[in-house]
């Protein structure tokens, strides 16, 4: 299986009048971390560069997170941190929504996983309402896992409302297509929080 990364195959999807779409399978282009840019973009005669980075640890969980993103339906946004995806949300029509549903993803799946620990039991299951509260402050504090990951885009961010959605949980890199118009408040955003953001200069959509 190794000899076919990288290489496209003949893509066959069936329809429901019974036709049949052929075409080549979807290949992300990003694979190493020199395939990546740092944020850069001009503005109003401007420009705006991101300040840092990554290091060695947050480029492995942006190409890790990069190589999933390619296989998730479109529009999505992830949360990927120690190679892990942490948090998905897919199928949405805009980045925010997106992106707050892959964060409250991860809460509520840090959230079954402590109370599984702690009493063999879901988290949907727990009836004592004390030892939900106890497991919520937990997670909360936590920030669901997200603090330290990886946000990865699918699609580029219109506005920087998006990207504020993963600072606002903590997160400390993001990798995105770039080309909106709207870059420069994405990069300020970051380098306001001391975070990193490359692109890949590649949609990876998947409807």
């Amino acid at each position: 299986l190794q000899s076919f990364v990288g290489k496209r195959v003949v893509d066959f999807k069936s329809l429901i009048d019974g036709g049949i779409i052929v075409q080549w399978s979807f290949v992300p282009v990003s694979r190493s971390k020199q395939d990546l840019k740092s944020a850069q973009c001009d503005y109003k005669g401007k420009t705006y560069k991101i300040n840092r980075e990554p290091t060695d640890h947050e480029y492995e969980d942006l190409l890790f997170g990069w190589l999933v993103e390619s296989g998730i339906t479109s529009n999505s946004v992830i949360y990927v941190k120690d190679q892990v995806t942490v948090g998905i949300g897919t199928g949405e029509q805009d980045r925010v929504g997106v992106a707050e549903i892959a964060r409250d993803k991860a809460y509520r799946k840090l959230a079954d996983r402590y109370c599984f620990e702690a009493y063999k039991t879901p988290y949907n299951d727990l009836k004592d309402s004390d030892k939900k509260a106890e497991i919520d402050a937990r997670v909360a504090k936590e920030k669901g896992g997200l603090i330290g990951s990886a946000m990865v885009s699918d699609a580029f961010f219109p506005f920087r409302d998006g990207v504020d959605v993963g600072l606002r949980e903590g997160i400390s890199a993001v990798i995105q297509p770039g080309g909106s118009d709207n870059d420069y408040s994405s990069i300020d955003a970051c380098n306001e929080a001391n975070v990193t953001m490359v692109y890949t200069g590649q949609r990876s959509f998947r409807h």
